[in-house]
């Protein structure tokens, strides 16, 4: 049986359209996914800062079918991907509550929930509300929820799997 690791942020619109291809071709090569949540920002400012300067300084051309690839690609998955008025959006919590949803093994349902409320439904997963109703969907209670996401080992375990990435030589989400 073959593995594949999925490093990722649910920040990133081509990490929404990964993370749906992916699971059917998985299921039907028999693939075992191992599922590592990331800060994808942390990536960019150790190894890819030029995205920075990419977003603040767009080639016009570029950005307009960029647009357009991303809304074909949307279609082709059958997802939505809308603009939310909030980004980049901070995922450290969300990503953080990945961790805890591994633990509840509903880490497939709360991370499409999670690009879902961002990407679809265009609301800012920063914020507690939306965590706790995507914590609460999968079952987690939301108090137990922000106890852990607060704590120091999911913030150590967030931290290592980015720098995992990182080592070895990752520059972005979906790697």
């Amino acid at each position: 049986m073959h593995r594949v690791e999925f490093f990722f942020d649910c920040s990133s619109p081509w990490t929404y359209l990964a993370f749906e291809s992916i699971q059917p071709i998985a299921a039907r090569e028999d693939v075992t996914m191992t599922w590592c949540p990331i800060l994808v920002g942390g990536v960019f400012n150790a190894v890819n800062s030029s995205v920075y300067d990419n977003r603040a300084n767009p080639v016009p051309a570029k950005a307009q079918y960029y647009r357009k690839d991303l809304q074909d690609w949307a279609r082709y998955v059958g997802i939505t991907i809308g603009q939310p008025s909030v980004f980049p959006v901070n995922s450290v919590k969300a990503m953080r509550g990945a961790f805890v949803a591994m633990e509840h093994d509903c880490l497939i349902a709360y991370a499409r929930r999670v690009f879902h409320r961002y990407w679809s439904e265009l609301e800012d997963i920063s914020q507690d509300a939306v965590l706790a109703s995507i914590a609460s969907a999968c079952g987690i209670d939301p108090t137990e929820y922000f106890d852990k996401i607060a704590s120091t080992p999911y913030k150590d375990r967030l931290r290592h799997s980015t720098q995992a990435l990182i080592s070895r030589g990752g520059f972005g989400s979906p790697t």
